[in-house]
């Protein structure tokens, strides 16, 4: 698989492949904006975002992209009546406090969702455990006392609350990404192998089926 589009992080490039042209996208945890930056420039749609973070809010603006500063956790009621073709939540949903309600939430601002999550149960991760310590590399560079990430799963995991969710999964896509920021698909022993999942799916409800 190929890396990065004209600078987008390996995963964005991924999930940008994943947008229809034209689609009202709402990008939550948007981070500094390239994504939706690159997907008005690229494929003409219309992107607007929701990050915490005041400097990332501040790199928004900059590239001209649409964000309001909201804490996912705390509820999207302002976004309820937006009517999203797609919501994006990229890497982001492990930090959240109410993970089950934020997948109900977002299944419902959007006709579809992409969501990208890193793979705890990575065989890296494994040995780090068996070692008696906690997994700290490039996809989870944080200690265990300093880590904003609360709810950490594997692919079978996550695909599993999305079962019990009552989700449809149109598309899922394992990746390993390597030093040089290339990311190759994974098409066996993915649970043991990937390092990220992108799942694209929707809620069941008559609304967005």
């Amino acid at each position: 698989m190929t890396g990065a589009l004209s600078g987008l992080r390996a995963d964005l490039a991924l999930i940008a492949q994943w947008v229809p042209r034209g689609a009202k996208v709402l990008d939550l945890g948007c981070g500094d904006g390239a994504l939706l930056e690159w997907l008005s420039q690229n494929k003409g749609c219309r992107g607007y975002g929701a990050e915490i973070d005041e400097g990332k809010v501040l790199s928004c603006v900059a590239r001209g992209v649409h964000v309001i500063q909201a804490d996912i956790d705390s509820g999207l009621s302002i976004f309820a009546h937006a009517n999203f073709d797609l919501v994006i939540l990229s890497q982001a949903l492990q930090a959240t406090h109410q993970t089950e309600r934020v997948l109900g939430d977002i299944a419902r601002l959007g006709r579809e969702v992409i969501v990208s999550i890193p793979n705890f149960g990575h065989w890296s991760h494994i040995q780090s455990l068996l070692t008696g310590h906690m997994p700290v590399n490039d996809r989870l560079p944080y200690e265990w006392y300093d880590t904003p990430n609360r709810h950490l799963a594997t692919t079978k995991d996550f695909e599993a609350l999305l079962h019990q969710m009552g989700m449809r999964v149109m598309e899922r896509l394992y990746v390993r990404e390597d030093t040089g920021g290339e990311v190759h698909r994974v098409t066996w022993a993915t649970t043991l192998r990937a390092t990220l999942a992108l799942y694209r799916f929707s809620g069941m409800s008559s609304e967005h089926i």
